[in-house]
């Protein structure tokens, strides 16, 4: 059962391969490696520094809390089906106790994330209830901990009653949301993980790179927003614990125009336009 993690991002690597020098997934440019260097650890050696609980968030929906977090951070989601639950984006840090409880906790039927960064050790919780976890295609080459269980998908999937993924892009190629139609009392919820950022003041924003300040296009902003435009939605939960409560869709759309706005100039604070910098205005 035990693993290696990357101590930046948290996710998950094969226990009985060699590592790699460096962690691939921090090397890329949305995330970043430690000025002193890769750091890794095994699951084993810093489990018993982290609590778990579980927290119901509205009904069908738990969060499942590591604390202190590990790794990235992200709040693991297990969203409930008539068949079992879904498992969004687990942390790196999992221990028997952990999925003992999540067993008695209602099952787990599949395992998810909407991007490579929130993986966590997913791959654990696959094996561990012998459920499929959906990886999206075009993001394999960021597969860490690779299993017979991982179902390569793109485009959009309804991998439980009621749950559909749904590839967006933008902040990785296969960047995705979870749709889960009978969430916020049947108005629908998405799970959007940094495809689609729940800012601290309830609105959205798009990235390449959140740590980096690398912003994304107008054709990729655009892209995502087309993707989740067929859903209905009410509510949207971020990787973080961020909610937008009620008319998410409304706000997505808005924060979208806000978000093209200042890409392309077309919006400004009229006192801004006056200022000037070396003599140009």
């Amino acid at each position: 059962m035990d693993i290696y993690l990357c101590r930046t991002c948290g996710n998950a690597f094969p226990i009985d391969q060699d590592l790699p020098g460096v962690c691939p997934i921090c090397a890329d440019d949305r995330q970043w490696v430690p000025q002193d260097g890769q750091q890794w650890t095994k699951c084993s050696e810093i489990a018993g520094d982290h609590e778990f609980g579980f927290v119901e968030v509205e009904p069908g929906l738990t969060r499942l809390e590591v604390r202190p977090t590990f790794g990235i951070g992200q709040k693991t989601m297990l969203i409930k089906t008539p068949t079992g639950q879904l498992v969004w984006e687990p942390n790196g840090v999992v221990t028997d106790a952990m999925l003992t409880a999540a067993a008695e906790n209602g099952g787990v039927a599949a395992v998810s994330a909407s991007h490579p960064h929130l993986v966590g050790a997913a791959a654990v919780w696959a094996r561990e209830f012998d459920v499929p976890l959906y990886f999206n295609a075009d993001d394999r080459r960021w597969i860490s901990h690779p299993d017979d269980r991982i179902g390569l998908w793109r485009d959009r999937l309804e991998i439980l009653p009621g749950i559909t993924l749904v590839q967006a892009g933008g902040h990785f190629p296969g960047s995705s949301v979870a749709h889960w139609a009978d969430g916020a009392d049947g108005r629908g919820v998405l799970f959007s993980g940094d495809t689609i950022a729940v800012t601290p003041n309830r609105t959205a924003s798009f990235m390449r790179s959140f740590p980096n300040y690398l912003p994304l296009s107008v054709r990729l902003v655009r892209q995502i927003v087309a993707a989740v435009e067929p859903y209905d939605y009410d509510r949207i939960y971020g990787a973080f614990g961020t909610c937008i409560e009620s008319d998410a869709k409304r706000v997505v759309a808005e924060s979208a125009e806000r978000y093209l706005g200042w890409l392309t100039d077309a919006i400004c604070d009229p006192d801004e336009r006056s200022l000037t910098v070396g003599g140009i205005s």
